[in-house]
């Protein structure tokens, strides 16, 4: 009986194949990882279909001016601190204690990887920041929003968005 010697030019996978696996892997990957920069007026809107418009006694200008001076309206920001802590997604939301990164030993009082607030669907964002916002500094929390948007005429940050 003789034995069959393995031939290297044979090919498990033919070469078009594998580059369509390759293909298919990496539209996957670029899909999921899409970000994704609001303009004013979409963000009020998108903001609008999850009820933060007086949630909490604050108007949809100030989700908007918050999510502006945080992000640029960005989806996908991401800003790391000193203490090797990071801000997330459109509203910067820390992950000291709202989130969770590679530490194990933060609070994660979201319930949810600091990665979920980097989708351009806004659904995990917008419920993280409802908790935030339940706390008792509400939006004061964010420093941002403190300097930027507290007791300031915002009207114009949702001025023309048809809402």
């Amino acid at each position: 009986m003789e034995a069959r010697s393995w031939d290297p030019r044979r090919q498990l996978c033919p070469p078009g194949i594998m580059l369509l696996a390759f293909a298919t892997l990496l539209s996957c990957l670029l899909t999921s990882g899409q970000a994704k920069v609001y303009s004013r007026c979409e963000l009020a809107r998108a903001l609008q279909d999850f009820g933060m418009e007086g949630y909490r006694g604050y108007s949809m200008a100030d989700w908007v001016c918050l999510a502006y001076f945080t992000s640029g309206f960005n989806t996908a920001a991401v800003d790391h601190e000193a203490d090797g802590s990071t801000n997330n997604g459109i509203f910067q939301i820390n992950s000291r204690k709202w989130c969770k990164n590679l530490s194990t030993d933060v609070p994660n009082w979201c319930q949810m990887y600091c990665s979920d607030l980097l989708n351009p669907n806004l659904k995990d964002t917008v419920i993280c920041a409802m908790k935030i916002a339940q706390q008792p500094q509400g939006l004061a929390s964010w420093e941002a929003w403190r300097r930027h948007c507290q007791g300031k005429d915002l009207k114009d940050w949702v001025d023309g968005c048809d809402l």
